[in-house]
């Protein structure tokens, strides 16, 4: 979440009045997050999230993403509901960008999780792959591989050495090998593909909701346990927790089993999720415009990890 395109009250008010939720009492922009604008809204009718969906949110997915949420809410999965307009839109068009209302949960993102909390987000991610299976949308991934290789080139031939010394020959050798290595044939279904600790809120160790679904596709269901992994199983100075690590394995497993081939893959996986994130926070640490209220996020933090996952093998994950 952050805020690119700026809005007047009278703006926001004029949007809100096409929902049936009352006039606006209250409206807030959102820093957090590099993806899209965002306000927490307060109305007559309740708090809401509004977001507009900015450049790297594939915009012709909103009818997948925004279908899943309606469809994961239906299967009273923890997921904020879509809050359609007066004419039964899902979503609307504001400064030529599509915008949507969504539900405000209640709770609080974890900070440190805990193993408790790390159990119960495990198991939600995997009743979110099984929630899903009769889900009719399709979207292929465009976070993908290419995708990677694409935005750390982009980064310009200094500018991963801007960034650190030591990313570049971290980053070359690793894209050479998950592409001649990366898995094929494992289970594949409708993945989060973003599950961080900021996308869920928590009260004590219950998860009340899954948030921000806007880089939701198909892939290998393993590969979104392996983001989860690498977003949930490490502290704030980057060291392994595997008290965390092991709680999200268990929590996973208690509603859906990894096959052997998935957990022989998950080393690999674990190498693409981090560097999946390697490469875009390195090309927003570069790209992001001066004026945008965005918290910058250091692309250093996933190069430690794929690092630790390049080194550590299967005994990162010990299933």
């Amino acid at each position: 979440m952050a805020v690119y395109t700026h809005l007047t009250t009278e703006e926001l008010a004029e949007f809100v009045a096409h929902y049936a939720v009352g006039a606006l009492r209250s409206a807030k922009g959102i820093a957090e997050g590099v993806s899209n604008s965002n306000w927490l809204i307060e109305t007559a009718g309740g708090r809401f999230i509004l977001t507009i969906y900015e450049t790297r949110t594939d915009r012709e997915g909103l009818p997948f993403f925004l279908g899943l949420l309606d469809h994961l809410a239906e299967k009273g999965g923890p997921v904020p509901r879509v809050i359609h307009d007066r004419d039964g839109a899902a979503f609307r068009r504001i400064h030529d960008k599509p915008a949507a209302l969504i539900e405000y949960l209640p709770g609080v993102a974890p900070d440190r999780p805990d193993p408790a909390q790390a159990h119960a987000v495990g198991a939600a991610l995997a009743r979110l792959h099984r929630d899903a299976v009769d889900f009719g949308g399709t979207r292929r991934n465009t976070m993908d591989l290419p995708e990677w290789r694409r935005l750390l080139s982009g980064c310009g031939a200094d500018g991963l050495d801007r960034i650190d010394p030591a990313l570049e020959s971290l980053v070359e050798p690793e894209l050479t090998a998950l592409e001649r290595d990366w898995p094929s044939g494992l289970p594949r279904g409708i993945i989060h593909a973003d599950l961080f600790p900021d996308n869920v809120l928590m009260l004590g160790d219950e998860v009340t909701g899954m948030i921000d679904f806007y880089f939701a596709c198909e892939d290998l269901l393993a590969y979104d346990f392996a983001i989860t992994h690498a977003a949930w199983a490490f502290d704030k100075g980057g060291g392994f927790r595997p008290e965390i690590a092991a709680a999200l394995a268990q929590g996973y497993q208690s509603q859906r089993e990894f096959a052997r081939a998935e957990k022989n893959a998950l080393p690999m996986l674990g190498r693409g999720a981090a560097l999946r994130f390697v490469a875009t926070r390195a090309w927003d640490w570069l790209h992001t415009p001066a004026d945008a209220v965005v918290t910058r996020k250091n692309p250093m933090d996933f190069a430690r990890r794929l690092a630790f996952y390049r080194d550590a093998g299967e005994e990162a994950f010990a299933l």
